[in-house]
């Protein structure tokens, strides 16, 4: 895990660099302090996805190329076999799949998560721009939007604005796994 967040940090700083963007100015698109930012580039701090997407989306480059390295290629379908997608390890309780990651210009970031219990009770939470849709496939979860505390079991589903500060948390000790599509 420490290797992919100090090779996401670097393409991070020089994506940044090659636009000519500011530390200052990316930590105003992310909503965060300079200080913070700065350590998600030098890879002292885990970078979140929701950081990713903001300097992705609102400086106009692929997602992709940040988790990666290389650019989307494919424009008529992206098949990802079980497994097989491009794995962002936010946290250790955080695991996220990537499940289109080489398709050019997509509307969607489909990810399959895996939330794995943990012993603090605190949820961090973290905000986007865009909506998400999340499908509960196994697990309990609990999932809070702006203050409201939601309890998601499998088949469960929830549409929401990812700007408004979001966070989930495993629930009685069992690993959580759901589809989430960020839009």
């Amino acid at each position: 895990m420490e290797q992919q967040i100090l090779e996401i940090a670097d393409r991070l700083k020089a994506m940044r660099e090659s636009l000519e963007i500011t530390p200052e100015k990316a930590a105003q698109t992310c909503d965060i302090f300079v200080s913070d930012y700065l350590k998600f580039e030098s890879g002292e701090a885990d970078i979140p996805v929701s950081v990713l997407h903001r300097m992705a989306k609102h400086f106009g480059f692929d997602i992709t190329t940040l988790l990666t390295g290389e650019q989307p290629h494919v424009r008529t379908y992206d098949l990802t076999r079980k497994g097989k997608g491009v794995v962002v390890q936010r946290r250790r309780s955080y695991n996220y799949e990537s499940l289109s990651s080489n398709f050019v210009n997509r509307k969607a970031d489909p990810y399959f998560v895996i939330v794995e219990p943990k012993e603090d009770p605190e949820i961090t939470v973290n905000a986007h721009p865009g909506q998400e849709f999340n499908y509960m496939l196994e697990g309990q979860m609990k999932l809070c939007i702006g203050g409201n505390e939601l309890i998601l079991n499998p088949g469960d589903s929830v549409y929401f604005d990812s700007a408004i500060p979001h966070g989930m948390q495993a629930m009685n000790g069992r690993v959580a796994r759901f589809l989430a599509v960020v839009l």
